[in-house]
């Protein structure tokens, strides 16, 4: 699904990226953890084709980024973030919001497809906000807005779906009915990636985890072998404790700073 071998970025005289390398497979649903600035929003920016490597390989999909046509292979790529949010128009219908996802577009200028439309509806009934296909998306809650980015995403039938802090800005209640929705994926044959900064949002859907460190992959492979007390403790510079309940891990800080 993903290969992205040797790759490293550089901007100015700054190292973002060093010698990465991550390989995901069919099946697997990843989910990459690391400091603010370690690297993670740029390596998903690779993912979809926004960002290239200062030198480096980026396969995805079975395509190689700098030798085919990135607009296309955008279009089995759903990418939800904060960033995406912010483009689109708040004035428009939720209906309207989610239809765009069916051709990977910010807002329809010309007369939308009946069948595109009932499938936008369906797809916000599945998130169980089809009583509000009518309001503006901005009348919304921050919860609400990431369900009905999750739907617009599924509109194209993705392979693989990019996550950057979904549940950012939410509250406990709104942060688990994403989850919820977000488990819910699981059969539809599609390859999550899916960034955050908050451990016990590795549910149980998830199967592999990355940890970034200063621009480099400090561990990777199945969860529970990488999120460990010592590995938490090392990529965030703060001594931690790690338990597991219901397939999801929970963080302890058990001291002071490390020196």
């Amino acid at each position: 699904m993903i290969q992205m071998q040797n790759i490293c970025w550089r901007r100015d005289e700054r190292t973002i990226l060093n010698n990465v390398n991550l390989h995901i497979q069919e099946g697997e649903q990843w989910v990459l953890l690391g400091r603010n600035g370690s690297g993670k929003t740029s390596l998903l920016e690779m993912m979809t084709g926004y960002l290239f490597p200062t030198s480096g390989v980026v396969d995805v999909l079975g395509n190689r980024f700098g030798e085919c046509d990135v607009r296309e292979v955008r279009k089995e790529v759903g990418y939800i973030s904060q960033s995406m949010v912010e483009k689109l128009n708040l004035g428009d219908p939720v209906w309207e919001v989610v239809a765009t996802g069916e051709y990977a577009f910010l807002r329809f200028y010309q007369e939308i497809d009946e069948q595109v439309r009932l499938k936008a509806l369906q797809h916000i009934e599945e998130v169980g906000l089809g009583h509000m296909a009518e309001q503006p998306f901005g009348t919304l809650s921050q919860g609400e807005r990431k369900k009905i980015l999750l739907a617009r995403a599924l509109m194209s039938n993705p392979k693989l779906l990019i996550m950057d802090e979904p549940c950012a800005g939410l509250d406990l209640h709104e942060r688990e009915k994403l989850l919820i929705d977000l488990g819910n994926l699981k059969g539809r044959g599609i390859t999550i990636v899916y960034v955050t900064h908050h451990l016990e949002e590795i549910i149980t859907l998830f199967t592999h985890v990355a940890v970034i460190r200063q621009g480099e992959i400090m561990a990777a492979g199945p969860k529970r072998d990488v999120v460990t007390a010592q590995i938490i403790s090392d990529a965030y510079d703060w001594p931690v404790e790690v338990e597991w309940a219901d397939d999801r891990p929970w963080i302890r800080p058990i001291g002071g700073e490390r020196a």
